[in-house]
C-alpha cells in the first residue's frame, strides 16, 4: 500500500481546504475533522488559527 502525502483539497474545502485534505489523507469523515478544528479554536486561540494558516500556507495544492 502507497502512502499519501498531506495535501490540501480546495475543490472539497469550506475555507482553505486544510480539513479537506486532511481527511483524504487519513480516511476520516470530514466533518469530523472541522468539529476538531472549531473546539481547538476554543481550546487554543489563536495558536489554532495560526497552525491553520500555516499549513494552508505551506502544504501542496491537488
Amino acid at each position: 500500500m502507497m502512502k499519501q502525502q498531506f495535501a490540501l483539497d480546495r475543490s472539497a474545502g469550506k475555507v482553505m481546504g486544510v480539513c479537506a485534505g486532511a481527511a483524504e489523507t487519513t480516511c476520516v469523515d470530514v466533518t469530523f475533522l472541522r468539529i476538531a478544528a472549531v473546539l481547538s479554536l476554543f481550546l487554543l486561540g489563536p495558536i489554532s488559527i495560526l497552525l491553520y494558516l500555516v499549513t494552508a500556507w505551506i502544504a501542496p495544492e491537488r
